[in-house]
């Protein structure tokens, strides 16, 4: 009865032993920005904002400049005009300056709006991949060991290389 107990203690701690090696051996890491940012479209969607951002920023250079321009203008004819005219050249450049500032938070959101619209996609197609390749090799959970996302040691399986396998970078 004793060699019973005995075995059957032992069968237990084995169990307990290889489930608790197999709980161990299903966690994986990765660090997901830096994969995304590896991606070839996520440089070409950064590429592509920088563009646009770039194309606004010319464009506000360019309302800026115009705007200086009449302003200097109408400081040197100010004292050739009338008081009322003065003062409609003035409503004038203060709707001016809430134009080009009206402008300026539309092409920010715009470039919000874009950003999202591009990257969206790049995000996802990276998500589907380790999810495919952590299924494919058995594992349960997979941390994001990207700085600062509160991961402070990953030890475990690194997919990194095998996702970017997966995505053909």
């Amino acid at each position: 009865m004793k060699q019973i107990r005995t075995l059957l203690v032992a069968i237990a701690i084995t169990i307990g032993t290889s489930s608790f090696v197999n709980a161990q051996s299903k966690v994986a890491h990765i660090a997901s920005q830096e994969l995304v940012e590896a991606m070839p479209a996520f440089k070409a969607a950064k590429s592509e904002v920088e563009k646009l951002n770039k194309t606004y920023d010319a464009e506000i250079r360019n309302m800026v400049l115009e705007l200086q321009n009449t302003i200097k203008k109408y400081s040197q004819e100010a004292e050739t005009k009338t008081d009322e005219e003065n003062l409609k050249r003035q409503q004038e450049i203060q709707a001016t300056e809430k134009s080009i500032n009206d402008y300026r938070q539309n092409a920010l959101q715009d470039l919000q709006k874009k950003e999202v619209e591009l990257l969206k996609p790049i995000y996802e197609k990276a998500r589907t991949s380790i999810q495919k390749v952590a299924r494919a090799q058995g594992f349960e959970y997979v941390l994001d060991s990207t700085t600062g996302t509160g991961v402070i040691m990953a030890d475990g399986k690194n997919l990194m290389a095998d996702v970017k396998k997966d995505l053909g970078i």
